[in-house]
């Protein structure tokens, strides 16, 4: 009950109400705090118009009212909207609740004015009042009557009574002899409050008690000390209870009101009748209520659990983001040593390759100063024969050795600079940009039960991302089993969400199930959905399936009509058109009317695989099984073999029926309801569609959906007759 503190104190003072009454526009407020905020107007400019009291205004004039409420403020310094603003000397006040109160410049009534005995205690209201709700800051004229024209709201005062009582002391047990401990049930039964020990002692759950009905103190203590029924009177005839309700004015009148003749012309009701009439129009406002408030505390519930879920998710994210962080440290050191070891190469390198060339160059400049000391000596030498002797070779030698210091002799072989240049940039510019981008798998999606369905083989699923998840999503897989709780297939990849899978087998359970993908990865699986295609209608595996002829596989020669049930042809040439339903296992049937038959062709009717020739009769080629029948006999035919003629042809207005068994392996023809010939093909297995080849000079339509024929009886099923 501490949520409902706030409906029961005054929007003025603060405090519970005390003596409330209820304005005109349904709000409340204390009867002292009412005479606290009237203000008055000029009598020369009160519009006589908008006089009225509580009780007299019913739907009151909102503009006139407006207009007064403007009135108001401007001229007696008292402001309801925050846009009109007081006089400076006037301090705004708030109350508890929120709601703006500017009072007036008169002293502030003293704890004892507050709470009067009666309204006949209260001093005489001027002439001209004016008060203005604090809550939507409409403002009314008083009439004569002052405040005493508005209704006491008893109801009100009884629950604030009510709550007050709850808050007092804690209730004690009554059975307890001694010290008495806290009570903590009361039974309404027995009037009595029970502490636990005691309650377990003379109150136990069983026998004639079982039946009593326990409730909390403070809630016993409420319906022991609530009030009988009171009666209430008119506000405008004080000795007349109410007994009616006027409709019109949502107000209850007395039998002297409507004597009167105020309420005249009125909807007027018993006040019992409308007391319970509106008592269950509020329970039934209160459910609806009481469903969102339960929804609220669920929602609260979590967004508790979600603030839990975001506080550990963000300890998990921060060490990820840490580690992801320390693993860049690393990889960056591991290549900084790289980096090093490379530079450390080359400096070695050049300081290799400079020492050897000082090596060399210093042995060479040796040899080089040695020669030319030896010549300087030999110049010396003043004997003509010997100097001639060796000057020759001297000579030669000093020319080699000069041609040792050629070109390039004297050049450092290696750069002092290193020509290593790090590339940092685009790393740099990686850093700068590096940023959280969604790197998680998608959630699971939902499957859309509504738009998901089943018709004859076909199965169509719907799905879309949860409404929450802002995870990118790349496409969809979708799976299914093998209708025999088999292992999962994928049958559908792509962006779409929705499917439709055909060439299912009939009679059969499949489980279908989706999930997303992304560059991060595949997220988890939607629920498992189970779907039954073609429910069985008739014993010993016969199955009734709906199809049509299909546009999409036909020959573009075959021409449609009647919702592609009925066909023709514009070629001479024999064109084929399939059905758009395939079979695999049980019991087909299903029959062609001749609508049109000229010039004797011969069209061909049977079953056909998936990739049949389209500009052949049916039966050429070894994909189709067939029967092709002119006006006087039949042929079967398959890889252009033709077996079994029999006699009895087609006319306009001829039915051909078509007898597929899986559980035998076997097809059938029927003309007219006789079935024509022997069994046409055996040892059928796998996928077969509905086909028919026609030219120009036929037309048929389709009937499907049909029983076996009466004279036919099905074999069991072979588990082994049917592979897709």
């Amino acid at each position: 009950m501490d949520e409902m503190e706030e409906e029961l104190k005054c929007p003025v003072c603060g405090s519970f109400y005390r003596e409330p009454i209820i304005l005109p526009c349904s709000h409340n407020i204390c009867l002292a705090c009412a005479r606290n905020i009237l203000v008055q107007t000029p009598e020369a400019e009160s519009p006589q118009s908008s006089r009225a009291s509580g009780s007299g205004v019913s739907d009151y004039d909102y503009l006139d009212l407006d207009k007064m409420s403007l009135y108001s403020e401007a001229d007696s310094g008292y402001g309801s909207y925050g846009g009109f603003v007081s006089a400076p000397t006037t301090p705004c006040q708030k109350s508890p609740n929120g709601v703006r109160v500017f009072p007036p410049t008169a002293p502030q009534p003293t704890p004892q004015q507050h709470l009067l005995p009666h309204p006949g205690s209260l001093p005489p209201i001027p002439r001209n009042s004016c008060i203005t709700c604090p809550q939507c800051h409409r403002s009314l004229i008083l009439d004569d009557r002052g405040l005493r024209g508005f209704p006491k709201n008893r109801v009100l005062e009884g629950v604030v009574d009510r709550y007050q009582q709850s808050k007092a002391a804690a209730l004690k047990c009554q059975l307890c002899e001694k010290s008495p401990k806290e009570a903590t049930v009361m039974c309404e039964q027995c009037d009595v409050f029970y502490c636990d020990p005691c309650r377990l002692r003379c109150h136990p759950p069983r026998g004639p008690l079982a039946k009593h009905r326990l409730v909390p103190p403070a809630q016993g203590r409420i319906s022991r000390r609530a009030s009988p029924r009171k009666i209430s009177t008119c506000t405008e005839h004080e000795l007349e209870n109410l007994s009616m309700y006027c409709v019109q004015c949502k107000m209850p009148v007395c039998y002297q009101c409507l004597e009167e003749g105020k309420h005249g012309t009125h909807e007027v009701k018993a006040l019992g009748a409308m007391w319970k009439l509106h008592k269950g129009q509020l329970s039934q406002a209160l459910n609806g209520l009481s469903d969102r408030a339960t929804e609220a505390k669920e929602f609260l519930v979590q967004l508790r659990n979600m603030v839990q879920h975001i506080q550990e998710n963000g300890v998990e994210f921060e060490a990820c983001l840490v580690a992801q962080c320390d693993a860049l440290i690393d990889a960056l050191n591991r290549r900084k040593a790289q980096l090093l070891a490379q530079v450390n190469k080359e400096h070695e390198h050049k300081l290799k390759v400079v020492r050897d060339q000082i090596s060399h160059c210093t042995v060479k400049l040796r040899q080089t100063t040695g020669l030319m000391e030896y010549c300087l000596e030999v110049i010396k030498e003043n004997d003509p024969s010997g100097f001639l002797q060796i000057s020759d070779a001297l000579i030669r030698r000093v020319h080699m050795t000069e041609g040792q210091w050629g070109k390039g002799t004297l050049t450092p072989r290696m750069t002092s600079d290193f020509d290593l240049t790090l590339d940092s940039g685009p790393l740099l510019q990686t850093i700068h940009q590096l940023d959280f981008v969604q790197m998680k798998v998608p959630a699971a999606p939902m499957l859309q039960l509504e738009e998901c369905c089943t018709q004859n083989n076909s199965a169509t699923l719907s799905w879309k991302q949860p409404p929450l998840s802002t995870i990118a999503v790349e496409g969809y897989i979708l799976e299914l089993d093998d209708g025999n709780g088999g292992p999962f297939r994928e049958v559908y990849v792509g962006t779409e969400t929705i499917c439709t899978v055909d060439g299912l087998h009939f009679n059969s359970t499949y489980k279908s199930r989706v999930k997303a993908f992304n560059s991060s990865g595949v997220g988890q699986y939607s629920k498992t959905l189970i779907m039954q295609t073609s429910e069985t209608a008739l014993p010993f595996n016969c199955t009734v399936a709906w199809f049509t002829f299909d546009p999409a596989s036909a020959h573009p020669d075959i021409v449609f009509s009647n919702d592609n049930l009925t066909v023709s042809c514009n070629s001479y040439d024999d064109r084929v058109v399939m059905g758009n339903s395939a079979f695999s296992r049980g019991v087909h049937y299903w029959e062609m009317t001749v609508d049109r038959y000229d010039n004797h062709p011969d069209p061909a009717f049977g079953i056909a695989r998936g990739d049949v020739l389209k500009d052949v009769m049916l039966g050429k080629d070894d994909k189709a099984w067939a029967m092709y029948v002119d006006n006087n006999r039949s042929w079967f035919m398959h890889n252009n073999s033709h077996t079994n003629r029999t006699d009895g042809g087609i006319t306009k207005g001829a039915t051909i029926g078509v007898l597929l068994d899986f559980t035998r392996g076997i097809l059938i023809f029927l003309i007219n309801d006789e079935q024509q010939g022997p069994v046409a093909f055996e040892g059928l297995e796998g996928t077969y569609y509905p086909a028919i080849s026609l030219n120009r000079n036929v037309q048929v339509t389709l009937h499907t959906g049909l029983p076996i024929p009466d004279f036919y009886t099905p074999g069991e099923a072979d588990p082994n007759s049917s592979v897709c």
